[in-house]
Parts: C-alpha cells; structure tokens; sequence
C-alpha cells in the first residue's frame, strides 16, 4: 500500500497516479519547450480504437492567446486558471463513435506525464464550447471535449479564500464500490 499526502491504495501501484491531482494555484513559471511537447508526446502515444488518434490540441501559450481562452471560460474557472501559463484545449473528431473515450485516454497519458515531469494539470469542463468553437475556428467535424491548465504548482494562499480549502488531493471511493462481478450491483 502506497500513501501520498492523505491519499491511500487498496493495493501497491506506481506513486505517479497518486502524485497526479488537479491544484487551482499555478506559479508564474514558464513551462519550457521540451517539457511542454514531452506531455504532448505521451498524448500521441495513447492507445486509440483503430489507431484512429482523433484528438487535436489547440494550446495557448501567449497571453494573447489565452486571453482568447479566457473570453470563453467560465467566470469561476478563469479566476483561478488565468495564473496558468499554458491552456490547451482537446477536442475530437465527432465522425468517430469513441472518439471521446479515446481523447480522454490521450488527456490522461498527457496529466501523468506531467507529472513526472513535475507540472501540474487541471481539466477544465466549464467553458461555453459554441464560443470556443468560434473564437478558436474549429471545423464542424471537431468537438471542444476539454480545457487543460498546464504550468506549476503554486502557493495556495495565491487563490480565493473558498478555492483554498478545496485545494488539496482528493481520496477515491474503494474498490468494491467500482467493480462489480457478472453484474451491475448498487454500492452497499
């Protein structure tokens, strides 16, 4: 059994998948080039059904650019995500039936990634996807899944009172609440 700050496993995994969580509090820190295309790397390398790979990343890395970002953001996830010095938005071929499963496979091989690369990364799902469709002219045939923040851990005092509380790793429901034999079973 490994621990990671108050997380804990039922059974011994690699640390990464505890190490990985989604902070709000970025530094002001650049992330340098070989670091940021080591993530988007891993991103590539993620398994997809017919090796179809129908994700794509639009990233923003200029303030101009994630100004651009934050104009479709929502209000509550732009106060904390505007200190990240690089947004990337996943989308995906909307053509392909499991087109989503595979992009979120991408997402996660890209957040353990930087991980060990000593970043930290946030999902984003609260953006309006119409107006990022516009503002980032993505064709009709893509679809805006996510937005990440990717940068470094920051102090959590830099963030709103009520952001600060929440910003610690989270636990997982146990095991036998996810994994059902034969069958699908309510929790008890």
């Amino acid at each position: 059994m490994k621990e990671f700050h108050t997380r804990r496993t039922e059974h011994d995994i690699d640390p990464i998948y505890l190490q990985r969580w989604s902070p709000r509090s970025y530094m002001d820190k650049e992330v340098p080039e070989d670091v940021l295309m080591r993530i988007f790397e891993a991103a590539r390398w993620a398994p997809s059904a017919n090796n179809r790979q129908p994700w794509r990343f639009i990233i923003a890395r200029t303030s101009e650019d994630r100004d651009r970002f934050h104009t479709f953001i929502n209000e509550r996830n732009r106060l904390w995500c505007e200190k990240a010095p690089v947004l990337a938005m996943l989308i995906s071929d909307t053509e392909f039936p499991v087109s989503p499963f595979d992009s979120g496979t991408a997402w996660g091989f890209l957040a353990l990634q930087a991980a060990r690369e000593g970043l930290i990364t946030h999902a984003i799902g609260g953006f309006d996807k119409e107006k990022a469709s516009e503002v980032l002219g993505i064709p009709g045939t893509f679809e805006p899944r996510i937005i990440i923040a990717i940068g470094y851990l920051g102090e959590k005092e830099a963030l709103a009172e009520d952001f600060q509380q929440r910003e610690l790793p989270s636990d997982r429901r146990p095991l036998e609440e996810m994994i059902m034999e034969g069958r699908y079973r309510e929790a008890e």
